[in-house]
């Protein structure tokens, strides 16, 4: 019988505090270290779904591991050690807030926009006569606020500079190293057969310097295309075969939900759950190009429990 983890509640040495997010459970260990359980809750249309996805954290934690340390000579990022398949430890930065969204193919929230009349999005410049799913000249940068309620919101360079959410030095670099990351993942997909179509990057601060911080490349963070076919789904205006967690998006608005008040949840079932998760493996092994292993469930919490204890114990 495969577990899920939809809960922790942990207490470990030198912890002071402890955050639940939509998916991630985060303890802070003296300020200065956070351990960052990805767990299996599974969130649509800002909406933790009432059942957990086995597996799921562990391939959204490892994806993340390995780019992480892919592209660490790029940006120093917050990773210090994954002594879980589920759980990564890293330094704690005050993080910035905003969101560096980057896009190369006019989709999702873009293209409805774009569709709507909209030439500008966070004060770049879109090109006229553009199609859904049409490759931008160059990736363009689309930052969002970082709301701790609520919905994020589109904001310009200028917005964020003149509103003092980051310096102009800073942003700056964020700009830079977002470039440069995306370059990095589009090219690492090329290798698996994929297109990293758009992602969002987060950075944070520790002793005057930036670090990338939090996932990076996940099918929860970013969209990919398959590339085969592209060009012929594109040119017949079809839509594109994709790898993200848009399939359960999906899925929920054919039953007749999509966050609003008064909609119920579809019944998720354990096969529907299991379906989930085999896509999310199946993300994985396109993603990074290696068979998954699955890690024992049979003791979840107290296998985290051990391994983190024994981390921090060698600290």
């Amino acid at each position: 019988m495969k577990k899920a983890l939809v809960r922790t509640d942990f207490n470990f040495p030198g912890q002071k505090s402890v955050y639940h997010g939509k998916v991630r459970d985060v303890y802070n260990i003296n300020d200065d270290l956070l351990v960052m359980v990805a767990t299996d809750r599974i969130s649509a249309f800002d909406v933790v779904l009432p059942e957990g996805i086995p597996y799921k954290g562990q391939v959204l934690n490892q994806i993340a591991s390995k780019f992480l340390d892919a592209t660490q000579d790029i940006v120093p990022n917050w990773k210090q050690a994954t002594p879980d398949p589920m759980v990564t430890v890293g330094l704690m930065c005050e993080g910035f807030r905003v969101e560096m969204v980057i896009r190369g193919y006019l989709t999702g929230s873009a293209w409805r926009e774009y569709k709507a009349g909209a030439r500008t999005l966070c004060g770049v410049a879109l090109p006229e006569g553009m199609k859904e799913n049409q490759k931008f000249p160059t990736p363009i940068i689309t930052p969002t606020t970082k709301a701790d309620e609520g919905h994020d919101e589109n904001i310009s360079r200028e917005e964020i500079i003149e509103q003092g959410l980051v310096s102009k030095e800073d942003y700056e670099m964020l700009e830079k190293y977002t470039m440069a990351l995306f370059l990095r993942g589009t090219e690492m997909a090329a290798e698996k057969g994929l297109i990293l179509v758009d992602t969002k990057y987060e950075f944070g601060k520790k002793d005057g310097k930036i670090y990338l911080i939090d996932e990076i490349h996940t099918p929860d963070s970013s969209r990919y295309f398959y590339a085969e076919g592209y060009e012929e789904r594109f040119e017949k205006g079809e839509e594109q075969k994709q790898l993200s967690k848009e399939f359960v998006r999906q899925w929920l608005i054919a039953n007749g939900f999509q966050g609003k008040t008064g909609q119920q949840v579809p019944l998720m079932t354990p096969e529907y759950c299991d379906s989930v998760s085999e896509r999310y493996i199946e993300l994985y092994e396109n993603i990074v190009g290696e068979k998954f292993q699955k890690a024992d469930t049979d003791n979840l919490v107290s296998r985290i429990e051990k391994n983190v204890m024994s981390y921090l114990q060698s600290k």
